[in-house]
């Protein structure tokens, strides 16, 4: 089996414009940092989707050298409720 590390290292990233467009944003909103993540004006949020919809937060109080988990759990999560036709999304602060 494989490790997160290995299965993360593996994976091909798509590029922000292409999720961009599957999201229905404007390419021309879309300020790039590189070629896999960029910055969309807060225009985007829909304050009233946000009021109706759900948050998982996903913490730990016991730290470990490796911090395993957290965000495994939370990109599983989020690919998980999409898979089944749940729109979501992954954030990091």
């Amino acid at each position: 089996m494989l490790s997160d590390i290995e299965i993360s290292r593996a994976t091909k990233l798509k590029p922000i414009f292409e999720i961009a467009k599957k999201l229905g944003i404007d390419p021309d909103d879309i300020i790039p940092y590189g070629r896999n993540k960029a910055k969309v004006p807060l225009k985007y949020l829909d304050e009233e989707k946000i009021k109706k919809s759900n948050l998982i937060l996903v913490t730990a109080i016991t730290p470990n050298k490796a911090g395993v988990g957290k965000t495994v759990t939370s990109v599983a999560s989020s690919l998980g409720l999409n898979y089944i036709g749940k729109k979501s999304g992954c954030g990091f602060a």
